[in-house]
């Protein structure tokens, strides 16, 4: 018992870094966007081809070696046509509704869908927890003007939910000499690589200035191959619901920012719906689901 509380409040912390950190990952993929006039399709792709040129450069210099058994190359191919199917259905998600019902569709439906895939019935708390998540989220992104009809918007962040539920789980059940840093690396070039044809469709020049390449660089580094690594890693010792459910920090910490950052105004709705989701949350993180 002595050393399960430290190992599971590791796994908690990196969780809770890669929420926080995805949630500076949409204004970032913003600012590319509108600094090189690029495609949603084009950041997703730049975001996962720099994310492992980044990652794959630190498992080198750590003297890490390419995986070599036949069960590590499956992994790793099937990480990378997750991280391609989970960006462009989401993108696709955003132009045909909007960030908002595309963030709080995908993101709410996603531990839903761990849940539901479960072997066996769920903790009394895992429910209220999932429950509190898709009503917080509802809280923080809710507008009424907003058009919440759109339904091919919705089918494509439901598929992009269901993209980011099999990445979890598959990743949840380690590979025998595949760390999460190198999943990370190698999976997101192999993702970039599959998404670079249709994003190339919409154009993918990159203006060589230093205001967009360090955003891209940023991108890359930070919101996908620090926040996915840190993700892999918590859960290796985590639930699978519990790693989706850390997700919904993205849209609370892109939030938060835009208020303070941008000005943006935040109604009492959607500071309720915050505390909401930090309540649900704090309720997953103590009362976790056995692995």
């Amino acid at each position: 018992m002595s050393l399960a509380l430290p190992v599971r409040a590791r796994s908690s912390a990196a969780l809770v870094l890669a929420g926080v950190l995805w949630g500076t990952g949409g204004l970032a993929g913003s600012l590319l966007g509108e600094l090189a006039g690029l495609h949603p399709l084009a950041v997703a792709a730049y975001r996962l081809l720099v994310g492992g040129g980044v990652g794959t450069l630190f498992v080198v210099l750590k003297g890490g070696a390419l995986p070599r058994t036949r069960e590590a190359a499956k992994r790793l191919l099937a990480v990378g046509g997750l991280f391609a199917l989970f960006q462009a259905s989401y993108f696709a998600a955003v132009e045909l509704s909007s960030v908002s019902i595309a963030t709080m569709t995908t993101i709410g439906a996603a531990p839903v869908v761990v849940t539901l895939a479960g072997m066996r019935k769920p903790r009394g708390w895992t429910l209220v927890s999932v429950a509190g998540t898709l009503a917080g989220l509802v809280l923080l992104r809710w507008s009424p003007d907003q058009p919440a009809h759109l339904v091919g918007g919705l089918a494509f962040a439901l598929l992009a939910a269901a993209g980011f539920a099999a990445l979890t789980m598959l990743t949840a059940k380690p590979v025998e000499g595949l760390e999460p840093l190198p999943t990370t690396a190698f999976g997101c070039l192999i993702g970039g690589v599959l998404l670079t044809p249709l994003a190339s469709w919409s154009g993918m020049v990159l203006p060589l200035h230093a205001d967009v390449l360090a955003v891209a660089c940023y991108l890359g580094a930070v919101p996908t191959a620090l926040a996915y690594a840190a993700y892999l890693r918590g859960l290796a010792d985590a639930h699978p619901v519990l790693g989706a459910l850390s997700a919904v920090l993205e849209p609370l910490t892109a939030a938060v920012l835009s208020a303070v950052l941008f000005g943006e105004r935040l109604g009492v709705t959607a500071w309720c719906g915050a505390a909401v989701l930090v309540g649900a949350l704090a309720v997953g993180y103590w009362r976790p689901e056995p692995r």
